[in-house]
């Protein structure tokens, strides 16, 4: 094989895409839920609605109201906090049903690696990740 030929590429994660029922509904969420900024949709004249998660990556939620959206709790995106306990304390406050990985109701889990890590589904049932992996 020819070294020179193969070329090599970097990613960075640029956005999240989410096919929600009620895009309104969902922007709320998730501006409630993980204090998320709305920011300008630049792609189009569309209904979808893109929030900012902080380092330039964004969510875009894109209304589909007839869609069907199956959800399991393997297919997620998972976010970072520096300080998961206050994190824990605020979706308990907005009476947000979280678990561990294997559904133990209102349970943090802490990995063989050490990271502290607690799993909740937005208003669609999307699966969300929260961890301490700063």
């Amino acid at each position: 094989m020819n070294m020179q030929a193969l070329q090599m590429f970097t990613f960075s994660i640029n956005h999240i895409a989410l096919s929600v029922k009620d895009v309104d509904k969902s922007v709320e969420f998730y501006k409630k839920v993980l204090d998320l900024q709305e920011i300008k949709n630049t792609a189009s004249n569309s209904k979808t609605r893109w929030l900012l998660l902080g380092e330039g990556k964004q969510l875009h939620l894109i209304p589909r109201p007839d869609a069907e959206i199956k959800t399991n709790k393997a297919v997620h995106f998972a976010l970072a906090t520096t300080n998961i306990e206050a994190f824990i304390t605020h979706l308990e406050k907005l009476k947000i049903d979280y678990s561990d990985w294997i559904d133990t109701p209102n349970k943090d889990y802490i990995r063989k690696d050490g990271i502290k890590q607690v799993y909740f589904q937005d208003l669609n049932g999307y699966w969300i990740e929260v961890n301490d992996d700063m």
